[in-house]
């Protein structure tokens, strides 16, 4: 098995590449960060509800993935079940189209539901996807590389989604509502398809020799065992914890620069475009240096990133400064998401991985859903400025974390070993 995966290494890194291109191109055109807040805030002016949207999908991603870690760890193969869940990430923003064409017909009080409904339903699919997904990728490609494997993929897909969301924001201009967003929605559905179809051709062999774990009374004892255990990786969820509050503010970003700065869907449409930009960039920098330097390090640089993101929201005279807002929030979403990804597949033996997966994903979802509540429910009272303060404060608090208490996974264990080895002597 291992030889076929070496030998199959450099056609299913082309296949991650274009599959994240096309996937890239629907994202840009459906971005969780401006393209679906701009198509909320015609339907709301609650900065609680429109901070919603991207907890709902970062929910969405987390929640499932505890309870299928026993369904997937006995799987000797990963592929037919990522190629089946990821139909319920990408179908959904058909239905996006459907609100949008309802909006001027029956109004919010049909439209948005449905959209809330679409987005719950994306968030759900591409949850149960990712155990399978990120399994997959465990299995296909070398643990040395995954950092640079996350990077390079993700770098990809960022620069398909500048140039559509660039795109995306002259079709707002260009077109009338609700041809706008349709064809905004559409096109995503359309892009998504093709990747769909290009994930397909992933090339996996069934693992034979796989030792299946246990039933899934005993994995849920194994997640137990493993809390217990594991006192790096407990700390590890903490940090993902805590990043969770110091990340409220950035999903006003968008609205603030609408509402105090008059932005126009052009300038949305560059925002979006230099967010991506600077995530392309960090991707490729970030993941090669996670490989040699340790994790650890870039979570840190993306904590400090947070911070000087949200100061600089806070202190912006003008929409220039959300230029500077979006390139240190494109940092510090590399930092969480492709570093995070990478670093979570490096705790435990093979066998555990899914556990892990699961338990670094699921444990976070109550503080994800409540951190944007919660700094919605600040911005309506407050205003935006205390929410991003805030968050800057957390920022801070969570580079402390990660200084004092996590560790790099094989740094951890190998100290864990000498210990073992010295008390054994």
């Amino acid at each position: 098995m291992l030889q076929q995966i070496r030998k199959d290494l450099k056609t299913n890194v082309t296949i991650s590449m274009f599959d994240a291109a096309f996937f890239g191109v629907g994202w840009g055109f459906g971005s969780f960060s401006t393209i679906i807040p701009l198509f909320f805030a015609q339907m709301t002016n609650s900065a609680i509800l429109i901070g919603l949207i991207p907890a709902i999908h970062a929910v969405g991603w987390q929640i499932p993935q505890l309870f299928t870690a026993g369904w997937v760890s006995r799987m000797r193969r990963y592929k037919p079940a990522v190629l089946l869940m990821t139909i319920h990430e990408r179908v959904p923003y058909l239905g996006l189209v459907l609100a949008a064409w309802l909006l001027p017909i029956y109004g919010a009080k049909v439209a948005l539901p449905l959209a809330f409904g679409m987005l719950i339903w994306q968030g759900l699919g591409a949850g149960f996807t990712a155990n399978p997904w990120q399994s997959m990728i465990a299995k296909i490609i070398p643990p040395d590389s995954l950092g640079t494997f996350f990077g390079a993929q993700a770098a990809v897909a960022n620069i398909l989604i500048s140039a559509s969301a660039v795109g995306a924001g002259y079709l707002l201009d260009i077109l009338k509502s609700p041809l706008d967003f349709m064809m905004c929605f559409l096109i995503t559905s359309v892009a998504m398809g093709i990747s769909l179809a290009i994930l397909s051709l992933t090339r996996e062999p069934i693992d034979q020799h796989k030792e299946m774990p246990a039933e899934n009374h005993q994995f849920w004892q194994s997640a137990r065992a493993i809390l217990r255990r594991d006192r790096n990786f407990v700390w590890f969820l903490v940090f993902r914890v805590v990043y969770q509050f110091a990340t409220m503010g950035f999903a006003f970003y968008i609205v603030y620069g609408l509402r105090a700065f008059a932005m126009n869907d052009v300038t949305a449409g560059y925002l979006t475009a230099t967010l991506t930009i600077a995530q392309t960039v960090a991707n490729v920098g970030m993941g090669w240096l996670g490989d040699r330097l340790g994790h650890r390090s870039m979570l840190i640089a993306g904590a400090l990133a947070v911070a000087l993101s949200s100061l600089a929201a806070w202190a912006a005279p003008s929409i220039g400064w959300l230029y500077l807002v979006f390139v240190l929030s494109g940092l510090a979403n590399v930092s969480y998401w492709t570093i995070g990804m990478a670093m979570t597949a490096q705790f435990g033996t093979p066998i555990e991985r899914p556990i892990y997966i699961g338990l670094a994903n699921t444990l976070i979802a109550p503080a994800t859903i409540l951190a944007p509540i919660l700094g919605g429910w600040i911005a309506d009272l407050a205003g935006y400025k205390t929410t991003f303060m805030l968050s800057a404060i957390g920022g801070i608090m969570t580079a402390l974390v990660l200084l004092y208490f996590v560790r790099d996974p094989e740094i951890y264990n190998e100290k864990t070993d000498q210990a073992i080895y010295q008390e054994t002597l």
